[in-house]
């Protein structure tokens, strides 16, 4: 069973990365961002270390501009809306199953997406040199930026919604050679570039659909109160 949020409308406006002392949040994980024939894109967060523990969830956006989230708990949907703009946030169990290079993820009853990963190529052996630790950085963030933006089309840092800020540190990059994806009951077809890019906050995924290893940091706005126990 799902559970539908309904949304209130909120700014996306943001801070700069001088602004106040606040709480900063770390996400340790992988991102994978899928194109299809349909026009619908799929993006994949996996995450092993978070302040919610480890758990994955999915944000699509379909042709026509619905994003939806879905999210295996109400705090790990909570905290990603209010980071980034959803029309529709569900609540259903993400299961995500990696065997090799092959990976199987199931949201709940809406989605099942199946996808194989390739070898790094050029970019992601440079990334790979890139110490973990470094990466984590948010002034690694900001010096990869422009580089980021020049040879894949994204940003590594902005701000968010609710007031907050982020960095994304990446530090691996595999392409994805197939995938197979049906969402809602629809076979969604071939896998395709991420195009155009999705809208979900101030970045998006490379064009080329790809499994990126990222460090991502968010800081939390100033007034906002953080519980680490909370989950």
């Amino acid at each position: 069973m799902s559970v539908l949020f309904s949304l209130r409308s909120r700014g996306d406006g943001g801070t700069g990365p001088g602004a106040g002392s606040a709480a900063r949040l770390r996400f340790d994980g992988r991102i994978a961002g899928v194109g299809t024939a349909s026009g619908t894109r799929v993006v994949l967060g996996h995450w092993t270390r978070t302040p919610f523990g480890s758990f994955s969830d999915v944000m699509v956006e379909e042709p026509d501009g619905h994003r939806t989230l879905l999210a295996p708990t109400r705090q790990t949907a909570g905290f990603i809306a209010g980071t980034y703009t959803f029309e529709e946030v569900r609540v259903v169990p993400v299961e995500v199953h990696v065997a090799g290079n092959r990976w199987t993820v199931r949201a709940g009853r809406l989605l099942d997406l199946s996808f194989t990963v390739g070898g790094r190529g050029a970019l992601g052996a440079v990334l790979r040199m890139i110490p973990r630790e470094l990466a984590a950085r948010p002034a690694w963030s900001a010096v990869t930026d422009p580089a980021a933006r020049l040879l894949m089309g994204v940003r590594t840092r902005g701000s968010a919604g609710g007031g907050r800020y982020e960095w994304y540190g990446a530090h691996d990059l595999h392409r994805i050679t197939s995938a197979r994806a049906v969402y809602r009951g629809r076979d969604l077809g071939r896998l395709a570039p991420v195009a155009p890019p999705v809208r979900f906050g101030f970045g998006s995924t490379p064009r080329t659909p790809s499994v990126v290893r990222v460090c991502t940091t968010v800081r939390l706005n100033g007034g906002e109160p953080w519980d680490p126990s909370a989950r």
